[in-house]
């Protein structure tokens, strides 16, 4: 299982380094260039995150006691992705857009002030802050989710393991009640042989006893010439 996550692992290594290449030249670009390089990195960076969604499956099969590791992986990978995200908006909207913006306003109106320019850098900069909220949003609510997901495997993995120990535990008193049964049986067993021996042994005192008195009249007749 861990050979699976190591190779998603170093797609994931190879495939961030591509996007961080490439989000790096996008604001040197403009027009049909800048839009061909933005579509490529959208593309890997939605393959980027099927990829962390696959080594968080993997990670899911870890039993709970080797698991700490692995998930310390992947939350940097997640932050790294996160940032990576955020370099890429920024880098959308960085020079070549505010150049392309600026001629064109100069273009249409020569006397457009600066101000226009600076409020638009403003909205822009709301929007970008709007939208990084709502993914922090997005993210706690993932989180929250995941976590809901770990307790209740948790919580099955309790139950399992309450269930097996009631099965070891019935197991444990049919033994117990068959072992009853058999010291009982035994017991029984030996009360009757003892009673028996005690039985014998009456009877062979009596035996002795009426031999021993026939011997004795024996004698008395023998002498007294009866």
């Amino acid at each position: 299982m861990s050979s699976d996550f190591e190779v998603y692992e170093q797609d994931f290594g190879t495939l961030t380094a591509e996007i961080t290449n490439k989000v790096g030249r996008i604001p040197k670009l403009s027009g049909d260039d800048k839009k061909c390089m933005v579509a490529n990195v959208e593309k890997q960076m939605e393959e980027a995150r099927e990829l962390l969604e696959q080594m968080d499956l993997e990670i899911r099969e870890i039993p709970l006691q080797s698991r700490g590791l692995f998930s310390t992986r992947m939350k940097s990978y997640k932050q790294e992705l996160e940032k990576l995200d955020k370099d890429f908006k920024r880098s959308r909207i960085a020079y070549s857009d505010e150049v392309n913006l600026r001629n064109e306003l100069l273009g249409e109106d020569g006397n457009t002030s600066e101000n226009q320019l600076i409020k638009l850098r403003e909205e822009r900069a709301c929007l970008l802050d709007n939208t990084e909220r709502l993914e922090r949003s997005t993210r706690r609510l993932e989180a929250g989710y995941q976590l809901t997901v770990e307790t209740e495997q948790i919580g099955q993995e309790i139950l399992e393991n309450l269930h097996h120990d009631k099965e070891k535990i019935q197991r444990a008193r049919e033994r117990l009640r068959e072992t009853d049964t058999n010291l009982g049986k035994s017991s029984r067993i030996l009360t009757g042989m003892l009673r028996r021996i005690i039985q014998n042994r009456i009877l062979m005192f009596i035996l002795g006893a009426i031999i021993l008195l026939t011997i004795v009249l024996a004698i008395y007749f023998a002498v007294t010439g009866h």
